[in-house]
């Protein structure tokens, strides 16, 4: 690419002519996948790079001109804060120029206000059922592994959206880490829901449960639209502790 400098058009065009460098899971397709798959890498990569080229010309300095124009405004704005009341004040009052009356509040008959027809506030949605632990593993790998990179911008979502089944330490721990499931998704360019989820006991290869913790396999269909459609299989093992009257959550994760 040539050193222009940053505020030349040339350096702008330049670096939408950039060669790209494809991830290996793209490379690594064939024939009519891969370059579907090319391509919508390059779509991406074009229209990060035109965002930060729009955010780069947003910083550079305004012409004199333009800054003259604010100049005048903001002054301008600072005399009618002074003078504008009185001088409005004086227009209303001047003569033959009736004040439309005030709409009368309606009242009932006890000569109270009449009570308003707009809707009600939504009330807060119920909180989780943490009761079975099955449930609740259920649940958290369901809204885990549901993912929209467009609109969730990094993995962090997903994780506040498990968060009412997960253990604090937990959520933190998943937001504090990168999770490479959700690069791989993005480099597909695609979206993920869960059709199904099973869950079974941990098995011979976990530790045995006990009356504060079990372990249990927890198995999803992820289906994913992207740049192919395709459908998988993610097997996570999770590890719930009883947190006393507040049910059962998440501790632990194995498998991320």
């Amino acid at each position: 690419m040539p050193d222009n400098h940053p505020e030349d058009p040339q350096h702008f065009r330049d670096l939408l002519r950039a060669r790209y460098d494809y991830p290996d899971d793209i490379e690594d397709e064939r024939g009519r996948r891969r370059r579907r798959a090319r391509r919508g890498y390059r779509r991406a990569e074009r229209a990060r790079a035109a965002q930060w080229i729009a955010q780069e010309r947003r910083r550079e300095p305004i012409a004199a001109r333009a800054a003259l124009a604010v100049v005048v405004l903001l002054l301008g704005a600072g005399v009618l804060a002074r003078v504008g009341p009185d001088w409005l004040s004086s227009r209303h009052d001047q003569p033959g120029r009736a004040s439309a009356p005030a709409t009368p509040q309606p009242t009932t008959a006890d000569d109270k206000p009449a009570p308003s027809s707009a809707p009600p506030s939504p009330t807060a949605s119920p909180s989780p059922d943490l009761s079975e632990p099955d449930t609740v593993a259920e649940q958290f790998v369901r809204h885990y592994l549901t993912r929209n990179p467009p609109a969730d911008q990094d993995h962090t979502a997903a994780v506040r959206r498990a968060a009412p089944w997960a253990t604090e330490a937990l959520t933190g721990n998943l937001t504090g880490n990168d999770d490479p499931a959700f690069g791989r998704l993005v480099a597909q360019g695609g979206v993920s829901t869960v059709s199904a989820v099973t869950v079974r006991p941990g098995g011979d290869q976990l530790p045995a449960d006990t009356p504060l913790r079990v372990w249990r396999t927890v198995t999803a269909t992820v289906d994913v639209v992207g740049y192919t459609r395709y459908t998988e299989k993610t097997t996570l093992h999770t590890e719930l502790t009883t947190t006393g009257a507040g049910g059962w959550k998440v501790a632990r994760v194995l498998g991320v």
